[in-house]
């Protein structure tokens, strides 16, 4: 292998992007298995809402010219009932919350805002706003009107409204087959005995993990042999998937051979190396059909990675129309240092609009627990090496989302 040839850190995020293949492949999945699948088409209103004329609250309808007279109560509207009453002048209905609205009424008071009331009779105050409580036939959505667009992605508030519309089935892309892997013959699996030299495999059960986070499903599929020839054969049987992520055996070790393996199975490399701190050893590329992932094999660079570079690939080669890292502006509590020169990812905490800088920033590449201590990250870019006290700055919290458009995440 040629010496790595390192990229910009925003440069490596619009190239990555840039080469991802949207899939076009759909399925028609049960609505109630739909959370956190990606829409494949638009999705239009079939029935308006609400679907007739209704009352907000248990009270009564009226005319709002009968303000502060006493009117009769001509009958009592439940929800479900179709009804077809219509009021004059000097009338009202009893209206229960989410009955139908008479014909004629045009306002709704809560039975604790009248005056007085029996069964016969209701005096209204002075004072009324027409159309108080009154919930109008589409107002929210009407037939024929857009409800969804082609790459959102379902959550349970997209949920309420399919079913509102009746619609039991929803198209949705078929989820991306995703191969996770690792590398080093150091490596043992957590139902292994592990001797003192060798270490457990954490990082791919990470990566699953935080991809199930997502909604998203994966394969492990082992540990790539720690020598070219055998290497060359294992990545050889990967050209099925459209992902594949692999953690470590890319930088200029004696025994990184990974890269030259996936290279040796025809892969075009995009980038390999990101000037970063911490994440360097980072190669993207595709082999054949696969969109390839190479994840430097320290478990803190490998997650942090895994999480700004290859969720949004993962995203957008899914459909998704929102794939863009979004971030909240937050105070820096306490100033810390960063490397110059490079871009640096930065774990902390976010409490109240305010940044708290995990172990004054720290910590080694190799760490697990940084992980579990922080919320966020935030990015600064290759011109800065200090990060003030009270300084506003861009951060990025753990699930905090996607944006559809291209967000300047960067300090």
């Amino acid at each position: 292998m040629k010496k790595l040839n390192y990229l910009d850190y925003k440069e490596a995020v619009e190239k990555s992007l840039k080469n991802v293949k949207v899939t076009q492949k759909v399925e028609y999945i049960p609505l109630e298995k739909s959370i956190g699948r990606i829409l494949s088409k638009d999705i239009s209103c079939r029935k308006n809402m609400p679907a007739f004329n209704n009352s907000a609250m248990d009270g009564f309808a009226f005319k709002s010219s009968d303000a502060g007279k006493k009117i009769e109560v001509i009958n009592v509207i439940y929800a479900g009932d179709n009804s077809t009453i219509q009021i004059e002048n000097g009338e009202c209905c009893k209206i229960m919350t989410g009955a139908m609205i008479p014909l004629g009424a045009d306002t709704i008071i809560p039975v604790e805002d009248t005056v007085s009331f029996d069964e016969k009779f209701m005096q209204l105050p002075e004072s009324v706003r027409k159309g108080n409580h009154f919930r109008v036939k589409g107002e929210e959505y009407k037939e024929g009107t857009s409800i969804f667009q082609q790459g959102e992605v379902v959550d349970s508030a997209k949920v309420a409204i399919l079913a509102s519309q009746g619609i039991t089935m929803v198209e949705v892309f078929v989820k991306p087959n995703i191969a996770v892997l690792s590398t080093g013959n150091e490596l043992k699996e957590p139902w292994e005995n592990a001797d003192e030299y060798q270490i457990y495999n954490s990082n791919s059960y990470a990566i699953i993990s935080m991809l199930q986070e997502h909604h998203f499903d994966a394969s492990y599929i082992g540990v790539v042999p720690d020598n070219l020839e055998d290497s060359i054969e294992f990545i050889k049987n990967l050209k099925s998937y459209d992902v594949v992520i692999t953690t470590g055996g890319i930088s200029m070790g004696d025994a990184d051979f990974v890269a030259e393996a996936f290279l040796t199975n025809g892969l075009e490399i995009l980038f390999h190396g990101v000037n970063v701190k911490p994440g360097r050893p980072t190669m993207m590329g595709i082999m054949d059909n696969t969109y390839v992932m190479a994840m430097p094999g320290n478990p803190l660079t490998a997650l942090i990675n895994t999480y700004l570079l290859s969720l949004p690939i993962i995203y957008k080669s899914s459909g998704a129309s929102s794939y863009y890292h979004d971030f909240v502006y937050a105070k820096n509590t306490k100033s810390f240092k960063v490397k110059a020169k490079r871009a640096n990812v930065v774990l902390g905490n976010l409490n109240n609009g305010e940044f708290n800088v995990t172990l004054n920033n720290k910590y080694g590449s190799g760490m697990l627990a940084p992980l579990t201590q922080s919320n966020c990250v935030m990015i600064t870019l290759d011109n800065k090496d200090f990060v003030d006290e009270n300084e506003m700055i861009k951060v990025i919290p753990f699930g905090l989302g996607l944006n559809e458009f291209s967000s300047d995440i960067y300090n």
